[in-house]
């Protein structure tokens, strides 16, 4: 047996998506990582042994601009690129290079670790090392750090080294979380099996195993929703063991799961009910993809409140927005609906004080094992958001390591500089801004070839019946002037135009109501109808959003434009959701899930309006994310052959060195790594593809950078020697598809 020493400034253990996350964020900050994962592949339950979707605040859809940036953001928009189809193994590739590109990770795969080496008291403990078995190579592997983050999902590192930790529901009392129980317990959310199937184009027979379940003599057929077309996390309900203890009992749990799945597969393919002569199992899974299990406690426990509330915490590092979405015990075996949902209004916040332990001196955790009451777990746990926290958690790892400290007293003397480090780097934090001195951009004057200084959707390719309430969300700063919309009347009558605002910024949803128009609309076909506005009422609003509802009328139609506008969003009311109740039992008035997005993607009602909400000073605003407004500049439409171009004269002569890019990817794109859904394209349109950099040097431009063919959000350029230039510049060229060059922001040093 070979035995050896790994030393590093930071070891990771857990190589899902938190992990992965982790490790990349403390790597490009110079720091040497040990990333250990038990598995031959990285992913954890995304990966191709588990398969389960990678969700996070979007909700599939549910919340507005809430896809991941950062990391996970790379992640999504590099499988987008790849994988459109959503193959498991081509996603495993995509997480395994993104590994394999940082060449501070030193990456240990099928490693299990089973021994922490730890000292001190109860309450102030440290870890010197953990030991990891490398199984097939029969190697014995002691890893030493400064930091440790446990990223195990079941938190078998921290539990090994004496972290505190909680098991099962808290009682209601503790927390006043409504949806806690009376009395606590230890019961958790189960685990998931899931299968593939195929069209083989030809029949195919399916005899039974002889430990298949006769699923007709459960609750199964009759509670839950079986089709023969799914497969995938289509039966993500397919769960089991929440009364037990998951860890313990995984082997009797996977034996149950796997028994379910070869007995609903009989069921399908023999009872008669379906349509699947021609059906095969293509994969099944036999790794169990557990949702619950530890959760360590840090200095902040977030709580069902923190989350309703959407609570800004001063150390925040990123957000989710997938609902409270909580399990019952019994699983698939139960008689209520598979999940119940709670939503706020918008995303809500995670403060980096749940990400580190109360009593381990030098324990990070990110995943589903971050400091969270059960009920706020119920979001938390959604892979995407575990990813974001990874990325906070390498980043804070990394912070501590330099300066020396623990991560609670990052948290108290370096927060700042942690969120900047984290905004430079393009991380989910909402609401926060670049304040990074070094940033030459944030002193320079900023002009542009063009701006696009109102929204004007004229180009109808599609009556809609008013048949029901409808909303058009768009951007302002300062009054509203010019609100026009296109109508089609069949006869004489009225239409009802309310004016609303969002409330906190990070929402999407109508808060209050500050003006109602009843206009009087003739017979006729494509009017443009004007929308009155009491500018007293709107003198004062600042940048922000206005939630526009017009009300239904069945004699009204509008128009749809399929020309997708930075910072529009068009809702509808009320539309059934596609979702089976005996699967997902959502919450009435939520006013996310009342108002609806999923059906008008990238399709906006004919409107008009004037803003001045994509100037080009909004490349160095310091905000990288929407949040009461879009913050992206946006040229005049890019006809053959014109560039476009967004330069920065800077107030003195400089050295610049290096120079980053962001452009717009359009966070309210819902992406997937699986088969959830499709996009039309490979590259979000918006991104600008071709590109050069430019200098002014001397009085004259130079060409340093020229760029083709990019996909990505986040460019950094670096030069090869610092060049003393009065301005930059970037010259656009081409986009992805869309008609117009747009840019988040510019940073210069």
């Amino acid at each position: 047996m070979r035995t050896e020493t790994v030393k590093s400034d930071v070891t990771v253990v857990g190589g899902g998506l938190a992990g992965m996350n982790a490790a990349i964020a403390a790597a490009r900050l110079g720091l040497k990582v040990a990333l250990v994962q038990n598995r031959p592949v990285l992913g954890g339950n995304s990966s191709s042994e588990v398969r389960v979707w990678v969700c996070g605040a979007t909700g599939h859809g549910v919340n507005r601009y809430a896809r991941e940036t950062g990391i996970m953001g790379e992640l999504f928009i590099e499988n987008q690129y790849r994988n459109p189809e959503g193959n498991p193994y081509l996603w495993d590739l995509t997480l395994l290079e993104a590994v394999k590109a940082e060449s501070n990770i030193s990456l240990f795969l099928n490693t299990d670790v089973r021994e922490v080496e730890a000292e001190g008291e109860a309450e102030d403990r440290t870890i010197r090392s953990v030991i990891g078995w490398m199984m097939g190579s029969e190697r014995l592997i002691t890893f030493e750090s400064e930091a440790f983050i446990d990223c195990t999902g079941d938190g078998l590192v921290g539990f090994l080294a004496g972290a505190d930790f909680r098991l099962g529901r808290e009682a209601r009392h503790e927390f006043n979380e409504e949806w806690a129980p009376e009395v606590p317990d230890n019961i958790t959310l189960g685990s998931t099996l899931l299968f593939y199937t195929q069209d083989t184009g030809k029949p195919v027979r399916y005899v039974a195993p002889s430990f298949a379940k006769d699923i007709t003599t459960t609750s199964i057929p009759i509670r839950r929703v079986i089709r023969s077309g799914d497969s995938g996390c289509h039966y993500w309900w397919i769960e089991w063991g929440g009364e037990l203890d998951t860890v313990d009992e995984n082997e009797r749990i996977r034996d149950e799961l796997s028994s379910v799945i070869y007995g609903i597969w009989d069921y399908i393919k023999n009872s008669g009910h379906f349509d699947a002569e021609n059906m095969t199992l293509e994969w099944v899974g036999s790794i169990p993809g557990k949702r619950e299990y530890r959760r360590f406690v840090g200095d902040t426990i977030l709580t069902q409140n923190d989350i309703l509330a959407q609570r800004e915490f001063e150390d925040r590092i990123g957000f989710g927005g997938w609902s409270i979405d909580l399990h019952p015990p019994q699983g698939m075996y139960a008689e209520e609906s598979g999940s119940k949902h709670l939503h706020a209004d918008g995303i809500y916040h995670i403060p980096f004080s749940s990400l580190y332990s109360k009593n381990v001196r030098n324990l990070l955790f990110a995943g589903r094992n971050i400091s969270a009451s059960h009920v706020a777990f119920g979001t938390t746990r959604v892979m995407a958001t575990c990813a974001i926290m990874g990325e906070a958690a390498g980043t804070g790892a990394a912070i501590s390591v330099i300066k020396g400290v623990t991560p609670r007293e990052v948290r108290k003397q370096y927060m700042h500089e942690l969120q900047q480090v984290m905004l430079k780097q393009d991380a989910s934090i909402i609401g926060l801004r670049n304040e990074d001195p070094l940033d030459l951009a944030r002193k320079s004057e900023i002009h542009a070839s063009s701006t696009m200084n109102g929204i004007l959707l004229d180009r109808p390719v599609e009556a809609y019946k008013l048949s029901h309430d409808v909303g058009i969300l768009f951007p302002v700063e300062g009054n509203i002037r010019g609100l026009k919309l296109l109508v089609s009347a069949s006869i004489q009558s009225e239409l009802t135009v309310e004016l609303w605002t969002t409330g906190r910024a990070e929402n999407y949803v109508p808060a209050e109501c500050g003006q109602v128009n009843v206009i009087a609309v003739q017979a006729g076909e494509q009017q443009w109808i004007d929308v009155p506005v009491q500018e007293e009422q709107w003198s004062s609003i600042g940048a922000g959003n206005i939630f526009a509802i017009i009300r239904a009328n069945e004699h009204l139609q509008l128009h749809i434009s399929e020309t997708p506008i930075t910072g529009v969003i068009t809702f509808e009311r009320g539309i059934k959701p596609v979702v089976d109740s005996a699967l997902e039992d959502h919450q009435p008035d939520q006013p996310v899930m009342e108002w609806s997005m999923k059906q008008l993607v990238r399709r906006h009602f004919c409107f008009a309006v004037e803003t001045s909400a994509y100037a080009a000073s909004k490349v160095t605003d310091g905000y990288v994310r929407p949040f009461a407004g879009p913050h992206s500049w946006v040229s005049e439409p890019m006809t053959a052959g014109r560039t476009e171009w967004v330069e920065a004269r800077l107030p003195d002569a400089a050295s610049v060195s290096e120079i980053h890019f962001t452009f717009n990817d359009d966070v309210n794109e819902d992406l997937i790594n699986l088969h959830h859904h499709e996009t039309p394209f490979l590259v979000i349109p918006e991104l600008v593809k071709a590109y050069n950099v430019e200098l002014l040097i001397d009085g004259a431009w130079q060409v340093m950078f020229r760029v083709k063919d990019n996909h990505r959000r986040k460019n950094v350029h670096r030069l090869e020697k610092p060049a003393l230039t009065d301005a930059v510049r970037i010259v656009i060229h081409e986009t992805n598809g869309g008609e117009r060059a747009e840019l988040v922001e510019m940073r210069i040093y």
